[in-house]
């Protein structure tokens, strides 16, 4: 199996609009997006873009969606790559195939987003007589290097639900370091009035949760919705009670 078919395309459109950040996240954000817009005339005067990021925090709160909205706003392509799933590949392959996928990117001039990258950081812990975590001190290695000579006119976003776990010297890389935290309960009810927009208003009352993150409170509302849907549409069904 080629190293390519690890990568994936973004499942759907993401824009700004879709997202619900903080004021200081989208300001660095637009930011960033400005940089790159302007690449030509700041490298004139010697100025480097921020293309290294990493978003961190909690799990469903739009660390990916966040890399998708950004490469869509750029209009350049994004390939995502589960870390989990490259170092599960074949022993003694995982720093060639990651090469292979920077030489792509690089080749693209697009977005490259790196997902559960404390894969590295915790592998790096192991034994080191241990033929496993030999093999990914050489991958963090090769990371290390790749990162380090990332051209300016692609961008790399990595994310983590466990930034503690991310060796220093892989950090050090991140010219940005963006913090997700769980939405409060009032940005929970502001985002509930944006996703149940789309269903008729009779359907709209639902008791809210809090203490989740967006993605949960999507998928709570996507199953409310879905059962209220389903029982109106078989409430207008005739039932045949026979002769």
């Amino acid at each position: 199996m080629s190293v390519y078919n690890l990568i994936l395309g973004a499942p759907k459109k993401v824009t700004f609009d879709d997202l619900l950040f903080s004021a200081e996240n989208r300001n660095v954000i637009n930011q960033i997006i400005k940089e790159h817009h302007y690449l030509d005339e700041l490298q004139k005067y010697g100025l480097t873009v921020d293309n290294k990021i990493l978003l961190y925090g909690y799990s469903g709160c739009g660390k990916t969606s966040t890399a998708i909205a950004i490469a869509h706003a750029m209009g350049k392509p994004i390939n995502i790559l589960n870390l989990s799933t490259l170092v599960s590949s074949k022993l003694g392959e995982t720093a060639s195939n990651l090469k292979a996928i920077f030489d792509k990117v690089v080749r693209e001039k697009s977005v490259l987003f790196l997902d559960e990258f404390d894969q590295i950081g915790k592998m790096r812990l192991g034994d080191e007589k241990d033929s496993s975590s030999g093999e990914m001190r050489r991958v963090v290695n090769t990371l290390i290097q790749l990162i380090d000579y990332f051209p300016a006119d692609c961008l790399l976003i990595c994310a983590t639900n466990y930034y503690e776990l991310i060796d220093a010297a892989l950090l050090r890389r991140f010219q940005l370091r963006l913090k997700y935290e769980m939405p409060s309960e009032q940005e929970l009810d502001v985002y509930y009035q944006k996703i149940l927009q789309p269903f008729p208003a009779h359907l709209h009352t639902i008791v809210p949760r809090y203490g989740i993150s967006y993605a949960e409170a999507r998928d709570y509302v996507h199953t409310l919705m879905k059962s209220k849907i389903i029982a109106e549409l078989e409430s207008k069904i005739p039932v045949d009670i026979g002769s």
